[in-house]
């Protein structure tokens, strides 16, 4: 009797365990092209979820798609997004000195047209997987990405929501009143030296004057690329004015996330 006891209890642990271990992140990289140019972009969704869910795109910041976006896919994921890092540059064009990585960006932002091209294809990419719901968009971008991530809200692409970490806040092209379909959140670094005030006012202004719903925190304390633990070696090694705070990483990644329940909802 207690040996069937035994045996009955160590089956229902290992059903339960077995479920715990199918119940995953899944991710997989995918390649893809746009006129020609190669790019490789990456994927993850929770496969616990059966329903569709919300999608999200991640824009990598001016080093390109590295290890840091896919991280920021898997965290996604982890909250029950169907989460997608796009390429902006191409397939290996990864930076690891800041001379590399603004020589990318500049071929990118040169040509807005092909910008626009990039991001919207990744987004389709994104609504092309089957735990994608297209009715249900977002975007994140990180430096870089952060001003792709406003452009694509300024183009009026169908995104119920655009979040900006530390990003630029120009463009040669403003929002336009009627056209921007997407809530906004922008989360800055009050003490960082490449977003000047009169840039914050100019972008609140254009905000308004388009009628976007939008929300602008300014993080004391914490400087350019502050979501990034990388960000301390690289400031160090190139003498930039870029630094991790732990503390602002965590509550602009809860910040996005009450965002998300209010758009998605």
């Amino acid at each position: 009797m207690k040996k069937n006891l035994f045996k009955g209890i160590s089956i229902l642990l290992l059903l339960g365990f077995t479920t715990v271990l199918q119940a995953k992140v899944v991710t997989k990289v995918i390649p893809y092209s746009i006129n020609g140019v190669k790019m490789t972009g990456y994927y993850a969704f929770d496969n616990s979820i059966k329903a569709k869910r919300p999608g999200v795109l991640v824009v990598h910041e001016w080093w390109g798609h590295n290890d840091y976006a896919r991280k920021r896919v898997r965290m996604l994921a982890r909250l029950g997004y169907s989460a997608f890092a796009l390429d902006m540059y191409g397939t290996g064009k990864v930076a690891n000195h800041p001379d590399t990585a603004k020589k990318f960006m500049m071929e990118v932002i040169q040509n807005m047209d092909t910008a626009r091209q990039r991001y919207k294809k990744g987004l389709s990419v994104l609504k092309a997987q089957s735990a994608t719901d297209s009715n249900k968009l977002a975007a994140i971008g990180y430096c870089f990405g952060g001003g792709v991530v406003l452009d694509m809200a300024r183009q009026g692409l169908p995104l119920k929501g655009v979040v900006s970490f530390h990003g630029s806040l120009g463009t040669k092209q403003p929002a336009v009143k009627g056209k921007v379909r997407a809530k906004v959140l922008v989360l800055n670094g009050a003490d960082d030296p490449f977003t000047k005030p009169e840039q914050i006012t100019a972008f609140k202004e254009e905000m308004k004057n388009a009628g976007v719903k939008f929300e602008f925190v300014n993080y004391k304390g914490a400087k350019h690329s502050f979501t990034n633990p990388a960000a301390d070696g690289f400031a160090k090694k190139f003498k930039m004015p870029l630094a991790y705070n732990a503390e602002v990483d965590k509550k602009s990644w809860a910040k996005m996330q009450v965002f998300f329940k209010d758009i998605f909802k």
